[in-house]
């Protein structure tokens, strides 16, 4: 199958809608974007990856695209990124666009959906099975044009406060998890709660949460949350891989020179590769240090996986019935996710299942 091209939105953009934002002057045959971001400064594999597509992209054109990143609350606040971009206060924008969801339940699909593809498949399915083609056009539909933005591979399941041994246990738990994920743990009781990253610590410190998650280790620690929290649960089955989005206002990017737009895409998919290599890096470095200070590792009980999944396949044939675009995608990436699970079967997990179980290198 042909490779998919990736092209994406973004230009140059004034602010818009009221909204007050940094300005950034231009000289004739320069481009000078703003690219706000749902990520304070200190999740530096997160954020640091706009600052590195940034910085790639200026010494892939000679420094005559500019584009300057913002953490989240410097021009919007981190849930209101892709609003931001949609409507031109900014030209783009990272952020999980499973935030959004309510909006359009077929962004899941980009974001990545619960008990998904890992993150090796869901680049494939991106890139040469169809699947960027299919997320475009829902994404046209608001004048955004995505780009994959770098992907953090599958997540731990969070930190509670108390374990989690039956389903019983998740009636009633306020829990800060948004998209698709929160929706399937409804049916099981629990009580969603949408929270940017910097708010999370003072929402479990002052109780307003019982539990909440995030990334993974290396992102966690920074939040704080195993100092409020000591049960720290993996996996995070919502996304078998959490992709971030780089969005592009489309009006902006269709105003890009070629070279331009050839000049971002080719840091966007530098990104991609890149954030997955260091997250490899970071969260076991950052894992031994959890244990250290006393947070104890679970991983959740098959019962409660079993209601996990059940309740997903419900979920996922209500917004069948209810979204044209879910069912349109959802037929596509399930072909897809069918055929390369059999494959990853007889090739990939034999091979870790015994590594795994085997003696450490020594």
């Amino acid at each position: 199958m042909k490779r998919r091209k990736f092209i994406t939105a973004a230009a140059t953009g004034l602010a818009a809608g009221g909204l007050a934002a940094p300005a950034i002057a231009q000289s004739p045959g320069t481009v000078k974007w703003r690219l706000t971001t749902s990520w304070p400064k200190s999740l530096d594999t997160m954020f640091g990856a706009n600052e590195g597509l940034a910085k790639r992209v200026g010494e892939l054109t000679d420094g005559k695209f500019d584009i300057h990143v913002f953490a989240a609350g410097e021009i919007v606040p981190g849930l209101q990124v892709l609003d931001a971009v949609q409507n031109g206060t900014v030209e783009a924008g990272n952020t999980l666009t499973t935030f959004y969801i309510g909006r359009r339940p077929a962004y899941a699909f980009d974001a990545g959906l619960a008990f998904g593809l890992n993150t090796r498949q869901q680049v494939a399915w991106l890139y040469y099975g169809g699947g960027l083609q299919l997320i475009r056009e829902v994404f046209k539909k608001d004048n955004l044009l995505p780009f994959p933005g770098g992907n953090v591979g599958v997540q731990m399941g969070g930190f509670y406060r108390k374990e989690i041994k039956t389903v019983d246990d998740l009636k009633g738990l306020k829990f800060r998890i948004g998209g698709i994920g929160g929706s399937i743990l409804a049916k099981l009781g629990v009580i969603p709660q949408q929270i940017a990253p910097g708010d999370l610590y003072p929402a479990m410190e002052r109780g307003t949460i019982d539990a909440a998650e995030f990334v993974g280790p290396a992102d966690d620690e920074k939040l704080g949350l195993y100092k409020v929290a000591k049960y720290y649960y993996t996996p995070g089955w919502w996304e078998g891989s959490a992709q971030d989005t780089t969005l592009v206002n489309l009006k902006a990017w269709e105003a890009l020179p070629p070279q331009f737009k050839a000049a971002f895409e080719t840091a966007a998919n530098e990104q991609q590769l890149l954030m997955v290599a260091k997250y490899d890096v970071v969260n076991p470095e950052a894992l031994k240090r959890l244990i250290a200070a006393g947070v104890v590792v679970r991983q959740f009980p098959k019962p409660v996986m079993d209601a996990c999944y059940k309740a997903t396949l419900e979920v996922y044939q209500e917004l069948m019935a209810k979204d044209e675009d879910f069912k349109r995608l959802y037929a596509a990436w399930s072909k897809f996710a069918n055929e390369s699970n059999a494959w990853f079967k007889i090739a990939e997990y034999p091979l870790d299942s015994y590594r795994f179980s085997a003696p450490a290198w020594k």
